[in-house]
């Protein structure tokens, strides 16, 4: 299925899935998401910190922070019986979809089985 804006992209992880494995992707990951969407911290001590402190939480199986600041796009791993992540924006767009895609690709290049899914953030207001 093809799509073309969406306010928020699910990458839903495989039912073996650890949270270490996201652990030796998870700085490519972030400066990816962070490049992708303009939201890249003028220092890298910042940039630095934030991977050093989520994969602190990965390397001991632990659901990572993200980047859930005040930005255009928020990446969320939130709290659910399924691992997964989303990354959400407060309107429709093409750059959500674009996003989602970069990171699938990502992951797909460090053989991290996942899915896709756009919009489906059922409890959460805009």
């Amino acid at each position: 299925m093809s799509v073309a804006k969406a306010q928020s992209g699910h990458i839903i992880f495989g039912p073996n899935f650890n949270w270490k494995a996201l652990a030796p992707v998870f700085n490519d990951l972030l400066r990816t998401f962070l490049k992708e969407t303009g939201q890249m911290p003028p220092e890298e001590d910042i940039i630095q910190m934030f991977v050093r402190i989520n994969t602190i939480d990965l390397e001991k199986n632990r659901k990572p922070e993200g980047w859930n600041r005040r930005g255009r796009v928020r990446m969320v791993f939130p709290i659910s019986d399924q691992p997964q992540m989303y990354l959400r924006a407060s309107a429709k767009s093409a750059e959500v979809v674009r996003v989602t895609e970069a990171i699938s690709a990502l992951l797909k290049k460090a053989r991290i089985a996942h899915k896709v899914k756009y919009d489906e953030l059922k409890h959460v207001q805009a």
